[in-house]
C-alpha cells in the first residue's frame, strides 16, 4: 500500500488534470495522493478554489485525494505567515519546498518550514541532526524522493528514516510509481522500508481531518 503526498497538476506546473492523475495513480497501485501545487501569496487562493471543485465528486474516484499546496520560493520569514493563510484558505496538506541540491532555494528555507505548521519538508538537501530534531519535534516530516535532480540527497534524508516519507514530485505522467517501486528508492537511499508506514499514518491522519 502506497500514499504519495507530493503531486502537482495543471494548475500549477503539472501536465495532467486531477481526474487523470487519479486514473494513473490507480493503474499504478497506489491507494491515496495529494495533489500540492506549487504556491505563493499571488495564487494560493485560486489554486486551492480550483482543487475545491473535486472534493464533493472525491469519493466516486478509485483512489484517494487529498487537496493542498507546495509553498515554493517564499522567502524564510514569510513562511508562517504563507502556511497560515494555506490552511486559512482550506489546504488539507501543507509542504514547503525545501532547499534541494538542484533550485536557487534560499538558505534557512528548511529551517523556517521545519518550525511552522507543515505536513512534509520536500527535497530537503543536506540535512543534520540539528534539523531533524526540530522536524521530530515539530511532527514535519522529510521527504525522499523520487524525482531526478531533488533525489541526490536522498542518502541525507535517509539517515532519519523515522520522520521521512518517500513522494514522487509527480509532474508527469511517467512520474507516477507503484508501490513496489517506492520501497525500492527507500531500500536504495539507505532507509529502512517502514518509511512507507509514515506515508500511510500520515495520509490516513489528514484524510480523517479532511473528512470531518
Amino acid at each position: 500500500m502506497y500514499f504519495d503526498l507530493h503531486t502537482h497538476s495543471v494548475f500549477s506546473d503539472g501536465e495532467l488534470i486531477p481526474s487523470e492523475m487519479a486514473r494513473r495513480m490507480a493503474e499504478k497501485g497506489v491507494s491515496g495522493f495529494a495533489i500540492t501545487d506549487h504556491v505563493d501569496f499571488t495564487n494560493v487562493s485560486w489554486i486551492m478554489e480550483r482543487l475545491r471543485e473535486l472534493q464533493n465528486w472525491r469519493d466516486e474516484y478509485e483512489v484517494k485525494i487529498l487537496f493542498g499546496v507546495e509553498i515554493t520560493h517564499v522567502p524564510p520569514e514569510l513562511i508562517d505567515r504563507a502556511v497560515e493563510i494555506a490552511w486559512k484558505e482550506g489546504a488539507e496538506i501543507v509542504v514547503v519546498h525545501g532547499e534541494t541540491l538542484v533550485e536557487p532555494v534560499k538558505a534557512g528555507t528548511n529551517s523556517a518550514a521545519v518550525e511552522s505548521e507543515v505536513n512534509v519538508l520536500a527535497h530537503p538537501g543536506i540535512v543534520d541532526c540539528e534539523l531533524a530534531d526540530k522536524a521530530k519535534s515539530s511532527g514535519v516530516y522529510l521527504e525522499i524522493s523520487t524525482r531526478k535532480g531533488h533525489s541526490l540527497s536522498n542518502g541525507c534524508v535517509a539517515k532519519y528514516w523515522e520522520i521521512a516519507v518517500v513522494n514522487t514530485d509527480t509532474h508527469s505522467p511517467e512520474d507516477i510509481i507503484s508501490p513496489e517501486f517506492a520501497e525500492k528508492v527507500c531500500l536504495a537511499a539507505g532507509a529502512n522500508s517502514k518509511v512507507l508506514d509514515n506515508n500511510l499514518k500520515l495520509f490516513n491522519r489528514l484524510w480523517k481531518k479532511a473528512r470531518r
